[in-house]
């Protein structure tokens, strides 16, 4: 029998799985390892922030993606023998495999900031929000307290955004004395996207009394003081980082090409080691999109985004996307059929600041930033088919209100 181990149960890891189980024959076993017995639907799990209960909304059992010919594996990967053609486990388990598929995700990058990884809370999983929203409280009521308490977060990214949007919606909802700001090094808060957009994003969150520091760059951090470059200080009380992502310390000493623990990855994810693929945030997938069958999906891909030989960004959707087109990759690899190539489409961004929603570039849609209503029910309709995909309708159904 032949044995595909697929390692991460994020978007890029839990798309794998249900797409192998479609395109693996009964001649291949299928073993799935994750730290945690869920998925978790990571680009909600800010909502938990305000609203702990949201957990029951953003974690989807791992039994209700696998069937039951898919063997799970709970245990924190340390390493992959690409030689041995294993994978290590923080408990010394090791488990043998024919191909290996690497969706490892991501971890925070803290620069070497002084004191920053120390000091400063993170969004990365669901302890990562309880974290957040436990320190918060508690820095609200605190007994003595008669100033209000400051809640920074560093980095305008999407994480960022999204989170200082629902610290200020939990603000608002406890009816607590909190100040919020979001700080960013670069000039411009979600460097890198539409200048509308951004605008947009940003007056959304001044309605919502979320203080925008913008071109202020972390050179330190203490227990409650942050200093700036500029030579600026800021007191706080919580300290959240959003400022960037690196690879996976398990991916350190795994002999394919990467860079900073990302593997490197072609268009049909196949990285340096013909036995190991990579896909989402732990790899770096090269868009080449010529030579070799393509679905007509991406071929149309190709006419309307004539740069799709960049890397796909770090996206939930991109890892989706991955996941999904994954699975037929490794079937035609073990039948000795060519490969598919595969080239992402961007179908739009979403960015919500509490309840509001901010949306650009939807494909489809006449107008190129939109907000209100509109903005707020796409972006429930996307998690909400995410969740259809790897849970059910009843689990979207009941989400829905908190998404």
């Amino acid at each position: 029998m032949t044995r595909v181990v697929v390692l991460g149960s994020g978007y890029a890891g839990s798309a794998a799985v249900r797409s192998l189980q479609e395109e693996l024959d009964e001649d291949a076993d299928l073993v799935w390892v994750s730290e945690n017995p869920y998925h978790l639907v990571l680009h909600e799990v800010h909502r938990c922030i305000r609203k702990p209960s949201v957990r029951d909304h953003v974690t989807v059992p791992v039994e209700e993606i696998a069937d039951e010919d898919t063997e799970f594996v709970q245990g924190r990967v340390v390493d992959v023998d690409v030689e041995d053609r294993t994978v290590a486990l923080d408990d010394e388990t090791t488990l043998d495999y024919d191909y290996c598929v690497v969706c490892l995700g991501s971890q925070t990058a803290f620069y070497g900031i002084d004191g920053l990884e120390e000091h400063a809370l993170t969004l990365k999983s669901l302890g990562d929000a309880m974290s957040i929203h436990e320190r918060i409280k508690q820095a609200a009521v605190a007994a003595d307290r008669t100033d209000p308490a400051t809640v920074v977060v560093g980095g305008g990214g999407l994480t960022g955004i999204q989170t200082a949007g629902e610290v200020a919606a939990l603000r608002d909802w406890t009816d607590s004395h909190i100040d919020v700001h979001l700080v960013e090094r670069s000039g411009e808060i979600f460097p890198g996207h539409d200048h509308e957009f951004q605008g947009a994003i940003q007056n959304k969150l001044e309605r919502h009394d979320v203080e925008v520091d913008t071109g202020k760059a972390m050179t330190s951090v203490s227990e409650d003081e942050i200093e700036f470059d500029d030579g600026d200080s800021m007191a706080y009380d919580v300290l959240v980082w959003a400022g960037g992502v690196t690879g996976q310390d398990s991916m350190g000493n795994v002999d394919v090409d990467k860079d900073h623990n990302r593997a490197y990855a072609d268009s049909t994810f196949k990285t340096s080691d013909d036995r190991v693929f990579a896909i989402g945030d732990a790899a770096l997938v090269n868009q080449d999109v010529e030579g070799g069958p393509h679905t007509e999906h991406d071929l149309w891909e190709q006419v309307v985004h004539p740069d799709a030989d960049a890397s796909p960004p770090p996206t939930a959707e991109a890892a989706m996307e991955e996941g999904k087109h994954l699975g037929q990759n490794v079937a035609r690899e073990m039948d000795g059929r060519e490969l598919v190539h595969w080239s992402y489409i961007n179908k739009g961004t979403l960015v919500s600041v509490g309840d509001d929603a901010v949306a650009h570039g939807v494909l489809g849609s006449p107008v190129n930033t939109f907000s209100g209503r509109p903005a707020e029910v796409l972006k429930k309709f996307i998690s909400a088919r995410w969740l259809t995909k790897v849970g059910g309708v009843r689990r979207a159904v009941d989400a829905w209100d908190d998404m």
